[in-house]
């Protein structure tokens, strides 16, 4: 089960679970982007000896310790992340 619910995340029927889908997935692959950026920097001061620090140390907690899904649910239903779908109609007083 996730939390929150996919119902809370189709904020009352504006989106569908096809569009709710689709937003986990492209945040889920930015989060891993960001994992990989903070790994490889990690490796680059571990490697010129520049730290002492171990490399799980080095990368944020979030990264480290949840998968790429959950924080990318918990994004969006914290507001950090926004659905952009240009198939609603900007012009709709809804």
């Amino acid at each position: 089960m996730i939390y929150p619910p996919l119902e809370e995340l189709m904020q009352n029927g504006k989106y569908n679970r096809y569009i709710i889908v689709s937003a986990v997935a492209k945040c889920a692959r930015m989060v891993t982007d960001e994992y990989v950026q903070q790994r490889e920097y990690a490796e680059k001061l571990l490697a010129n000896k520049e730290t002492d620090k171990s490399l799980a140390s080095l990368i944020k907690r979030e990264y480290r310790n949840e998968k790429a899904v959950k924080t990318a649910i918990k994004r969006l239903a914290q507001g950090e992340y926004h659905i952009v779908d240009e198939s609603i109609d900007k012009n709709c007083n809804t």
